[in-house]
């Protein structure tokens, strides 16, 4: 039987549209993996909220705009910031335990947050004690149930341009498989696995966007990749993400030359906003020409990071390094995407019954730069919205969609394409090679496949996604939040609005 909705995604943004969705209809929440595997579960920051007695909505709002460089839609930032901590609360009733200090909620500082409002769950695991909390709820409900290791591919969509469906690559069936409902949503998280070295789980290649912008939705300022500043440097070790917490509590950045450089790049020193620390880092590598410099938390004691960062302190260790007594050496890596599926404030597309929440859409929260810890906040808060908006579809009869064309697969190494995307598309940026990148790409043979699976159809959305970075970030001649151009380093006025573009449209300014 059909569900009446869909939810592709069983992060935080899918699973709390599921269960605002459930008091109006069957909901079926599809998950590429398993239902442990998102972006949410590796969330180790935090979620901020205005919650503290020193806090407010206009501070947090306030720091929103100032990190967003610009570029934020001020409605969604003000919507993000009131619904926030009622958010929040509904978290704590539905069991989220978060950290606290003699029974009050303990609150961190992260960058560019003037004030201590980030709360933390076991230290280190705060997307991972939400998306559990989350999971118990939705699956308390009848109306919701769960498909696991089914990667969507396609959109169907009607004649008259209505979102039926999807199509989905199932592991059990092996076979492509069309899922139909009334609407649907695309929770599918970021695309951090377009670049060579990413914070990002597996299942992050952008499939949502690309699903999408095939379909004809609208894409906004993909061009703004934030890349975290801290990612563990170390052979045989992945890019383990060292939350930006840790500078919080006091960590310093040094250079292998063993000098505290960022005071030198900005106030704020480590405490930053992203972009320019990941810059300056990238600066200072390439000035002493080392593959990493050093976060340093020595001073702090060993005591004290094992207790707050159990998960981090535990890595570092299994890895070699003991964050007490040793510094460990860090790099940027690719960690999330600003834009997306462009969506109005409550999960509404360009294109009827298709809906995004989540780090797959752009709502313009974020801007040119997302502050640090608004990502779990917006998941939770535009999550439900977009499950409260879905429930317009409720009774009415679904759109008749038909099977999309046979899908044809970029000849290119995955490699060579991520790699691509470091080099050409990554922190610091100039025009020559954003045209050489999307030339490159745009000259790439696709062929069909006689069996399809799943990496070929992340191939195909990784080829798209990269792409269409390059494209945009080509158009938008300035440097403004995370997209830093060496041939227009300043902001320009007209660049002063969000980027578009289309399957059947270039890129433009809105």
């Amino acid at each position: 039987m059909e569900p009446d909705f869909l939810v592709v995604g069983a992060g935080v943004a899918g699973l709390r549209a599921a269960i605002e969705l459930a008091e109006a209809g069957t909901v079926l929440v599809v998950a590429k993996d398993s239902l442990h595997e998102s972006s949410s579960e590796y969330a180790q920051g935090g979620i901020a909220v205005a919650l503290n007695d020193d806090d407010g909505v206009e501070l947090h709002e306030q720091d929103t705009l100032a990190a967003g460089d610009g570029l934020c839609d001020p409605a969604a930032v003000r919507t993000l910031v009131e619904e926030g901590p009622a958010a929040v609360e509904q978290l704590i009733e539905w069991g989220a335990e978060f950290d606290r200090d003699e029974g009050r909620l303990a609150f961190g500082r992260e960058g560019a947050h003037s004030r201590r409002r980030v709360l933390h769950a076991h230290g280190d695991s705060t997307g991972r004690e939400i998306s559990r909390t989350l999971y118990r709820k939705a699956s308390s409900l009848p109306n919701v149930e769960f498909r696991t290791f089914a990667a969507i591919t396609d959109l169907l969509v009607s004649d008259n341009g209505e979102v039926a469906g999807v199509v989905a690559c199932d592991a059990s069936a092996r076979n492509w498989v069309p899922l139909q409902a009334r609407a649907v949503l695309m929770a599918t998280g970021g695309l951090g696995q377009a670049y060579r070295v990413t914070t990002n789980p597996e299942v992050a290649t952008g499939d949502g966007v690309a699903a999408a912008f095939r379909a004809g939705a609208g894409i906004s300022d993909l061009e703004f990749v934030q890349f975290h500043p801290t990612a563990l440097d170390l052979q045989g070790a992945p890019p383990f993400l060292l939350t930006e917490a840790l500078r919080g509590e006091g960590g310093h950045l040094r250079n292998v030359e063993g000098d505290r450089f960022m005071p030198r790049y900005h106030p704020m020193a480590e405490l930053a906003p992203r972009d320019v620390v990941a810059r300056a880092i990238a600066m200072e590598m390439k000035r002493t020409g080392a593959p990493h410099v050093f976060l340093d938390l020595r001073h702090l004691g060993a005591d004290f990071l094992r207790r707050r960062f159990p998960r981090i302190y535990e890595t570092c260790v299994r890895y070699g390094v003991d964050p007490g007594t040793d510094m460990a050496p860090v790099r940027p890596a690719a960690h999330y995407a600003m834009g997306g599926i462009r969506t109005d404030l409550e999960g509404r597309t360009t294109l009827p019954r298709l809906y995004a929440a989540g780090e797959v859409a752009a709502t313009g929260v974020h801007g040119a730069n997302r502050l640090a810890s608004n990502s779990l906040l917006e998941g939770v808060v535009f999550g439900a919205r977009a499950g409260r908006a879905m429930r317009e579809w409720a009774g009415v009869p679904p759109a008749k969609g038909s099977r999309p064309p046979e899908p044809l697969f970029p000849c290119i190494d995955v490699e060579e394409l991520r790699t691509l995307a470091w080099e050409k598309c990554g922190i610091i940026r100039n025009g020559p090679e954003l045209e050489e990148a999307a030339d490159r790409l745009a000259r790439v043979t696709l062929s069909p496949a006689a069996s399809p699976n799943r990496a070929l159809f992340e191939l195909r959305s990784l080829h798209l996604v990269v792409g269409l970075i390059a494209r945009m970030a080509a158009a938008r001649k300035e440097s403004r939040g995370a997209h830093y151009r060496t041939d227009y380093p300043e902001k320009r006025p007209e660049f002063q609005k969000h980027s578009f573009v289309t399957k059947d449209h270039e890129v433009s300014f809105l």
